[in-house]
């Protein structure tokens, strides 16, 4: 059977390269498991469709539909004001400013893609004019927007917590560490690279100015800075299920885009709706058949075998957490983040138990590695993204990306691998 599990995955792989679309990738492994192995399509089906009535993935499109709301009715440029008055005049601010508010929007919509919708057409052209390479600003807001996939509530967490049988709450909280420390990270890389660039700074305001327009821009902010206080505080204060949270973050954006910031009308709305329906409907059909596939290679045992084939190699738990991160910063390259959870998660996790690992740390291991991966070729949907919005040559990215990704990223990535407290203090903190 492990012969059939690695062509059905070879098959995947193959597919993926020639650049068809991924759930007919998985639906093709899915097959060659179904007509050569012992699983049959009719009960996978069953079984697959009756997993995606579970009300935890009802979240999805919520969070989802969020995001998109906010990326058009003014939320996500109010935050952006409010956070520049404070720092944008210091050399190399802007740039905090787009990892620091592309954080906030992560932690109100769940999703790695919103941060550069959102941030990317109102703040590319702006750093271009205060001296920034457009491509680094573009580099830099697509890899802060991957924070989205880190800072609770997170997408890409509530499957893991799904697919694992992990408390999702718990999920939550093992990302928010390492995404606080990356965000840390890509400011002091910024503010580095940040004194070679030819910049230009407005002039200091008086202190009395200061303040002045900082209440201005903090009462503007206000309602838009409560709505992660209530998802969050909703959440982590036992209050809300995160599918109740998403439903609430969607039902409190509406007011808001209309009556305060009124950047949302009915028009925008419906296409709004429109959009978020054909990104959700794209990522459920994956969801449906990655799952099915990740299921019969837990039914036929694939997962047990694997650990005691890599057993065989080397049982040095350093050895193996390092490839273990190698394997899944491959994945996040060519799959995206909730397809490589779904996919891996299921046959990785009891390798890791049996390497002491819990499920919490590895969450986090998993988080990081997948959201990496979103930047990174060739997959690299939210740099494809980037690269669309900031109107640059994909190739122009890579330098920067590449940058930050070696001095942001990567050492988060061990960090989270050998030092557990790193994603297992706050879920403590919570009682997990």
């Amino acid at each position: 059977m492990v012969e059939i599990a690695i062509l059905a995955f070879g098959v995947l792989v193959l597919l993926l390269t020639l650049g068809v679309p991924l759930p007919f990738c998985f639906g093709a492994g899915l097959i060659v498991m179904t007509v050569i192995g012992e699983a049959t399509m009719r009960g996978m089906m069953l079984w697959g469709f009756s997993q995606l009535t579970n009300p935890v993935l009802l979240a999805i499109p919520l969070f989802v539909f969020a995001g998109t709301i906010m990326s058009v009715s003014g939320i996500a440029a109010s935050l952006l004001q409010f956070v520049n008055v404070f720092i944008g005049r210091v050399r190399g601010g802007l740039g905090v400013v787009a990892s620091v508010s592309c954080a906030i929007i992560g932690a109100i919509s769940g999703s790695g893609l919103t941060g550069i919708a959102a941030i990317g057409p109102l703040l590319i052209p702006e750093m271009e004019r205060k001296g920034y390479p457009r491509a680094y600003a573009t580099a830099l807001i697509a890899n802060s927007s991957v924070l989205g996939l880190l800072i609770p509530p997170s997408v890409t967490m509530i499957v893991y917590g799904w697919v694992t049988d992990t408390s999702i709450l718990a999920s939550f909280l093992a990302t928010l560490g390492p995404g606080l420390l990356i965000m840390l990270n890509f400011c002091i890389v910024n503010l580095f690279m940040a004194r070679k660039f030819p910049l230009v700074l407005d002039e200091p305001l008086e202190f009395s100015e200061l303040l002045k327009q900082g209440g201005k821009k903090t009462i503007n902010a206000i309602p838009a800075l409560l709505m992660p206080v209530i998802i969050l505080g909703g959440i982590y204060g036992g209050i809300m299920t995160p599918t109740e949270a998403a439903a609430v973050a969607v039902i409190y954006a509406l007011p808001v885009g209309f009556m305060i910031y009124k950047g949302l009308t009915f028009k925008i709305l419906l296409e709004s709706g429109k959009e978020s329906a054909s990104a959700i409907g794209a990522i459920l059909i994956m969801v449906l058949f990655s799952l099915m596939l990740s299921q019969i290679y837990v039914m036929e045992d694939i997962p047990q075998m694997m650990v005691d084939k890599i057993f065989e190699i080397t049982d040095d738990k350093v050895l193996l957490l390092i490839l273990t991160n190698l394997f899944l910063f491959g994945i996040g390259m060519i799959v995206n983040d909730i397809t490589a959870i779904i996919l891996t998660a299921p046959l990785l996790l009891p390798l890791m138990s049996a390497l002491g690992v819990s499920p919490i740390q590895f969450a986090a291991i998993m988080g990081v590695n997948t959201a990496m991966g979103g930047v990174t070729p060739p997959y690299a949907s939210i740099l494809y993204l980037g690269a669309r919005i900031g109107k640059v040559k994909f190739t122009e990215l890579i330098k920067p990306a590449m940058t930050l990704i070696l001095f942001g990223y990567i050492p988060v990535v061990v960090l989270v691998s050998v030092w557990p407290d790193l994603s297992e203090f706050i879920p403590r903190m919570f009682g997990y």
